[in-house]
């Protein structure tokens, strides 16, 4: 049985660049954001994260964001974003 992870940071970036390895850190996000799971499924099927003005429907296996809002609006073209384990409590 998966358990599903109780929280997320979610880094709002520039479209990806070939010169960086990994996921981009907290410090070099344009935003982050500390999202937890509410509890109810989103329209796309996958659990539902909320927090710091982020919404997002994230498929917890593999880190996919299926919906996302940011401060109620979709992200603007040319911007990206990562999933990665929130930082320790």
């Amino acid at each position: 049985m998966t358990t599903v992870p109780r929280r997320f940071e979610i880094l709002l970036v520039a479209e990806f660049t070939e010169d960086h390895e990994g996921p981009p850190a907290s410090e070099n996000a344009l935003r982050s954001a500390l999202v937890e799971a509410t509890g109810d499924t989103g329209s796309s099927g996958y659990p539902r994260y909320a927090g710091n003005g982020v919404e997002a429907d994230i498929d917890p296996e593999t880190r996919t964001v299926e919906a996302l809002l940011i401060d109620g609006e979709e992200l603007d073209y040319g911007l990206s974003v990562r999933v990665v384990p929130a930082p320790p409590a």
